[in-house]
């Protein structure tokens, strides 16, 4: 699919409940789509896990960096995620450098730094990813078999009130048939 486009540079905010596939669905996205897209990648203060790499997953800084990075106002928006010292961000000039270029900047971010984001860009794109049930939600959580019980309830927790905010998206996408999903992402994106 091939789409050609003279719109301005678009800020496209795309989150969802951990498990739901926002991952999956967005390198389809990047793959099908034909748009100047480029991710922008966040910032975290947790360790990589196997086979992450810098710059690439993540940007992985130390907790004295971060703080240095927040203090001085660099983040468009940031958050301690889980109350455990970690914390997560998206570095202003990163997305200001990708829309400077004339790419259409995409954050995969949680609702609280989609709902930032919105009241500094009023004009990004909101797109929520959800699953077909809570049911389905669970089994891909539980398949991932990389969470410790504890960690699992807390990202379960965490899906289901990110799952009532759903409503406050301009555009909700069901992660059920992930064909139809990437047509449906792609067709909100192109909306003007």
């Amino acid at each position: 699919m091939n789409h050609q486009t003279s719109q301005i540079p678009k800020l496209l905010v795309v989150s969802g409940p951990s498990g739901v596939g926002k991952g999956t669905l967005l390198r389809r996205v990047f793959a099908e789509s034909g748009l100047p897209l480029t991710m922008s990648v966040s910032v975290t203060t947790r360790k990589p896990r196997p086979g992450e790499i810098d710059g690439v997953h993540y940007q992985f800084l130390s907790t004295e960096e971060f703080e240095t990075k927040r203090n001085a106002g660099e983040f468009l928006e940031c958050f301690e995620v889980f109350g455990k010292g970690t914390w997560y961000g998206t570095l202003r000039h990163t997305v200001e450098k990708g829309l400077a270029a004339g790419n259409w900047v995409v954050l995969e971010i949680d609702v609280k730094g989609a709902k930032a984001v919105k009241e500094q860009f009023p004009e990004a794109v909101l797109l929520f990813i959800e699953p077909k049930n809570v049911e389905v939600l669970k089994e891909r959580l539980l398949g991932r078999g990389t969470e410790t019980e504890e960690a699992m309830q807390r990202r379960l927790a965490t899906a289901l009130e990110e799952l009532k905010h759903a409503q406050e998206f301009e555009h909700r996408i069901i992660n059920d048939d992930l064909d139809v999903a990437v047509k449906q992402f792609i067709s909100c994106i192109l909306t003007p």
